[in-house]
């Protein structure tokens, strides 16, 4: 019984390091970890943001992710950057502040339950990238598994405040056939 048990730990681990292969941890980008336990919470959602901000294909995504830790824990008071996932233009996805600490917002709604990814660009006035829609269905996949969250609570920022996030070139793919299929296979 013993070996069987191992059996099943040890392929349990192994799945769930496989599922994260694709993520840049916060220590392999620079970041320093958060510290206020006081923000713990269970994941119900998942909620799609877009950055707001011109981000060009050439930027620094490192230095970008050092600089907005180091402002949102000084001027804002925040733990930790305000997201979880964070998806580059290249399509690369950076762990944000840990999936059990709260997210923050600018914005009127309480994010408490919910994981926050984010795509970097302003979608009003940028196209979004394939790379970032691929690694948007990465994430959104894994965490839809991972945390039990079903389709009908994956949902964008607009949804819950007064704000034209995630920007209106992002909302036109969410609201395709493809992005539905997908959401649609989740379950």
């Amino acid at each position: 019984m013993k070996f069987f048990l191992s059996l099943l730990l040890l392929f349990l681990f192994s799945q769930n390091q496989q599922a994260q292969s694709w993520l840049i941890t916060q220590e392999d980008w620079g970041g320093t970890d958060s510290l206020d336990s006081s923000l713990e919470h269970e994941i119900s959602y998942i909620t799609i943001h877009h950055g707001g901000e011109m981000f060009p294909d050439d930027k620094n995504t490192v230095t970008y992710l050092q600089n907005l830790q180091k402002w949102s824990r000084s001027d804002r008071k925040w733990n930790d950057i305000p997201y979880h996932y964070v998806i580059a233009r290249d399509g690369k996805i950076y762990e944000g502040r840990p999936l059990n600490y709260r997210g923050d917002t600018n914005t009127t709604y309480d994010p408490t339950g919910h994981a926050l990814v984010v795509l970097l660009g302003n979608f009003e006035e940028q196209e979004v990238k394939a790379e970032q829609i691929e690694s948007l269905k990465t994430v959104t996949a894994y965490l839809a598994k991972q945390e039990s969250v079903p389709a009908e609570k994956i949902q964008t920022h607009k949804d819950y405040a007064e704000t034209l996030c995630p920007g209106k070139k992002l909302t036109g793919y969410l609201n395709t056939r493809d992005w539905n299929s997908f959401l649609n296979g989740l379950d």
